[in-house]
């Protein structure tokens, strides 16, 4: 969120003589490695003179009315709000009570191309891996606020005051009336690297189990095949991916797992880093080249077999795993992994 007098597009990220401080506001989750990045990247926000208000909104059952009320009047006062998860109930909820004329969502995730197609369709906002008709109770309860924040993040038509724009790495086409500035990952560079290479591969996790869409044996076993073909080392953990799974993956595998304390795009940049790095279908097979143009490091993709997927999937989700990878720039394409089969015993001589 920013307060009056700052930035006038999301094209100038960070502090540059052009530019104000803003007022960012953290929605503390629950999970321990998402807070840990939100932290770390709450320091460098700082160090860019930002003003950051870390809010424990989740933190028991009074927090969301303390948060909620101790916000409305910052943005009641907005001129310009930036959010970073329009699918967030909270972040729904938050915007029912915003006045500002200008919205901008800053999202480098897979989640905004749904996003954007969702806002074109005039369909509610749902995230794509969820499964069911969205009508249970909650659901319901909720449906009135997210009808008024699926309108606030609606553009007005022509000649409306009411903008809204999207500033991603994602390749997105804009629906009518929004506007898109692409993140190059400028800033990025700028601040980081370049990184020392290493002569192993990385392995970058997803978290697919996680949401249900990919079964575990299949996934770890797609990870051991990577390893073993690319002669990789690492393992990038997702910051979702829970620590059962990743103990039984470092178990099976021999790969080294690294939680990252920062955002992975930041983590590349400051190196070592693998000469070449594999990931599934993501944000990564994105944002990476980006933030990696000119080092020298290859960034290859694997795509998901639709025998991997279980029986909770989404059945959007290999559709929109396709798209992932299909519109993915730079990268190389890999195809999926399978375990190789033993092959008939040789013939004696």
């Amino acid at each position: 969120m920013t307060a009056p007098g700052s930035p006038t597009g999301p094209s100038t990220p960070g502090r540059t003589p052009h530019s104000a401080p803003l007022t960012i506001v953290v929605l503390s989750p629950h999970d321990p490695m998402t807070r840990g990045q939100l932290r770390r990247m709450a320091e460098l926000a700082r160090e860019e003179g930002h003003t950051v208000r870390w809010e424990d909104a989740r933190g028991g059952a009074t927090a969301p009315v303390r948060t909620i009320g101790g916000l409305a009047p910052l943005l009641r006062r907005a001129e310009r709000i930036v959010i970073g998860d329009p699918f967030s109930r909270y972040v729904q909820l938050l915007l029912t009570l915003a006045r500002a004329r200008d919205l901008v969502v800053v999202d480098d995730g897979t989640a905004t191309m749904e996003f954007i197609a969702q806002l074109a369709r005039g369909e509610r906002l749902v995230r794509w891996h969820r499964h069911g008709s969205g009508r249970g109770a909650r659901d319901l309860a909720f449906a009135p606020f997210a009808r008024v924040a699926r309108r606030r993040l609606t553009p007005a038509p022509d000649g409306g005051r009411r903008t809204v724009g999207v500033f991603s790495s994602m390749p997105v086409e804009a629906p009518p009336g929004v506007r898109i500035a692409t993140n190059a990952f400028a800033w990025t560079r700028r601040r980081f690297g370049p990184p020392r290479l290493t002569r192993a591969a990385d392995i970058v996790g997803t978290s697919l189990v996680e949401t249900g869409v990919v079964d575990v044996d299949r996934y770890l076993e797609a990870v051991a095949h990577l390893a073993r073909t690319h002669g990789a080392t690492r393992y990038f953990a997702h910051r979702r991916e829970h620590t059962d799974k990743l103990h039984r993956l470092a178990t099976e595998t021999g790969l080294e797992v690294v939680r990252p304390e920062l955002p992975l795009e930041l983590v590349a940049r400051r190196g070592p880093i693998g000469r070449l790095i594999v990931s599934f279908p993501s944000t990564v097979v994105h944002t990476l080249p980006l933030a990696l143009v000119g080092t020298g490091v290859r960034v290859a993709v694997c795509d998901v077999d639709p025998a991997w997927l279980t029986s909770r999937a989404s059945p959007r989700a290999q559709g929109f795993l396709d798209d992932v990878t299909g519109t993915a720039r730079g990268v190389d394409r890999l195809p999926p992994e399978r375990p190789t089969e033993p092959g008939p015993p040789a013939e004696p001589e």
